[in-house]
């Protein structure tokens, strides 16, 4: 399994990929909000999405969990 993480602390503002979705590197996989800014996170993986372990609107921290891959 591989992981995605936050790269800094934020509100998830939106999430791009669901349970079972195939994704290719660089996909963006969802959008955090920070300092009235969106941010785009990108997948570091190619693979099939395990699990999205946040919801929008949860606040995370820099190195959180976003994503599972396998």
């Amino acid at each position: 399994m591989k992981e995605i993480t936050a790269s800094m602390a934020g509100t998830v503002f939106n999430i791009l990929v669901s349970q079972g979705d195939n994704i290719e590197l660089s996909q963006q996989v969802l959008v955090l909000e920070s300092m009235k800014m969106e941010i785009p996170v990108e997948s570091t993986f190619s693979g099939k999405v395990m699990e999205v372990k946040v919801n929008i609107g949860d606040f995370v921290n820099e190195g959180d969990v976003l994503v599972v891959i396998e």
